[in-house]
């Protein structure tokens, strides 16, 4: 009967819990105001990976309201590859809707061989550095071997992925704030103690004297002696400050646009 009650106490708090989330799963479809997301200055790709690259691009940037932009450069001088991130999309890249909108840029310096990732708006809360650091990661090898078609590809389907893990939830929404991610917790450990103690029943008889029999017991004393004690010391590893793989974190363009970044070499 305990058993039973416990398991429908557990089975209401989950259905309470789920019931609070959204069921609404997919992204509003906006108005694109873009008709080119593929900029291969550099002339890497082909006329039909760009055409491909191009409808791919549409098709996700549309799913959430995103836009995924490519852009290869053999030397994006005078500034390095985040700046010339930021200038472009400050001056060259229509959003979703406005001028300077929603969008995830891969920029491609070939003189450096330097690649950067950046997230802008919806783009930057969905796509944080971190999650720029595992998309560049994933495709470096590609743009190491001069795959870059592949490279760009996989740039567009695991960018759509990981704005897809909020299902629906925005990041600072009453779901992800400290003190619900701390509170239902504790609130099921308090209900799964609770239910512990009420269904483990009984008194506890057993002590240190039940089987201690001390009449005929030649076991009078016992001690421990401490000797002598060992320290080992070790060098804290260093950071090493030239791994370049990594660098950026985002930042803010000269027209004030706030976004993530992920820069590395390949």
């Amino acid at each position: 009967m305990v058993k039973s009650g416990y398991s429908r106490i557990l089975l209401i708090v989950f259905i309470f819990i789920f019931s609070l989330l959204p069921t609404t799963t997919a992204f509003a479809q906006g108005q694109d105001t873009i008709d080119q997301r593929i900029y291969d200055h550099a002339g890497l790709l082909s006329e039909n990976d760009i055409q491909e690259l191009e409808i791919l691009a549409k098709k996700y940037s549309d799913e959430r309201e995103t836009n995924f932009v490519i852009v290869t450069e053999d030397d994006p001088k005078p500034n390095d590859v985040a700046e010339y991130t930021e200038d472009f999309y400050d001056e060259k890249l229509p959003g979703y809707d406005k001028p300077a909108g929603n969008a995830v840029i891969l920029t491609l310096d070939m003189k450096n061989r330097e690649v950067y990732l950046a997230g802008f708006y919806k783009g930057e809360k969905y796509l944080g550095s971190h999650r720029l650091d595992l998309i560049r990661e994933k495709i470096t090898p590609f743009l190491s071997d001069g795959d870059y078609f592949h490279a760009f590809k996989e740039f567009i389907l695991t960018g759509h992925a990981y704005m897809g893990y909020w299902t629906g939830i925005e990041p600072d929404s009453f779901f992800f704030s400290w003190w619900f991610q701390i509170g239902v917790p504790l609130v099921l450990a308090a209900i799964v103690l609770f239910a512990m103690l009420y269904s483990s029943g009984g008194r506890v008889t057993v002590n240190s004297a039940t089987y201690i029999d001390n009449q005929h017991s030649k076991v009078r004393k016992h001690h421990d002696i401490y000797l002598r004690k060992t320290v080992d010391r070790r060098r804290k590893p260093k950071n090493n400050s030239n791994n370049r793989g990594g660098f950026g974190g985002g930042g803010i363009t000269r027209g004030g646009h706030s976004h993530s970044g992920s820069r590395g070499s390949f």
